[in-house]
């Protein structure tokens, strides 16, 4: 059976079909180009994050600080330091939604 020739020829290329292979190449060329991601080194969503926990725990604690200060300057404990912690939590939520909001860069 081995010494018999193929019933058939095998067909040969067709330009239609290395046409669609190099179109799929290029395809699979920009989605990779679309999907990679702009930022080197650490990853954009980590940075991000590291920043609205950053901006939380200076809110919170900066807040706590300068009510207790104030507390301790004025002798209204604990008032002084309940405002400064409402401030404090105020402004690091309104500093993560601007962060969170702005346009990543290009």
């Amino acid at each position: 059976m081995s010494d018999e020739t193929p019933a058939r020829e095998p067909i040969g290329e067709d330009a239609r079909i290395d046409a669609l292979e190099e179109r799929l190449r290029a395809a699979r060329e920009r989605e990779e180009q679309r999907i990679r991601p702009k930022v080197k080194g650490a990853d954009a969503n980590y940075r991000s994050g590291n920043r609205a926990l950053a901006d939380l725990l200076g809110g919170v604690l900066g807040g706590l600080v300068l009510g207790w200060l104030f507390d301790w300057l004025a002798g209204t404990l604990p008032w002084g330091l309940l405002v400064g912690l409402a401030l404090g939590i105020v402004v690091a939520f309104r500093n993560i939604i601007r962060s969170a909001n702005q346009r990543p860069d290009p």
